[in-house]
């Protein structure tokens, strides 16, 4: 039987099983708005704008690997992923038997 899970529930469970390609794309949106902000102050030297762009960029994801920490140690806490890894790896079925 299918669950019916929401689609926040379901872009949780992607974030925490995709922890760095969540992180990776937010690094990315972050410098490329950066970026576009950036390019739109006439009074800076385009120099001026790249670093600012990597320093917004480097905080909104030192932010998100913090997020994840924090994901990652509350999944651990409750023993969530342990149940998931322990359903994966660790069934009968999935070790192999010599007979």
């Amino acid at each position: 039987m299918a669950e019916n899970k929401s689609k926040i529930e379901s872009m949780r469970e992607w974030v925490v099983d995709n922890k760095l390609r969540a992180v990776g794309s937010l690094w990315l949106g972050g410098l490329a708005s950066s970026f576009a902000y950036n390019w739109t102050q006439p009074n800076m030297k385009a120099s001026v704008k790249i670093i600012h762009a990597r320093l917004h960029a480097q905080a909104l994801t030192l932010a998100a690997l913090a997020g994840a920490a924090v994901v990652e140690y509350y999944d651990r806490r409750s023993g969530v992923k342990e149940d998931r890894y322990a359903k994966q790896y660790l069934t009968m079925e999935a070790l192999p038997q010599k007979d």
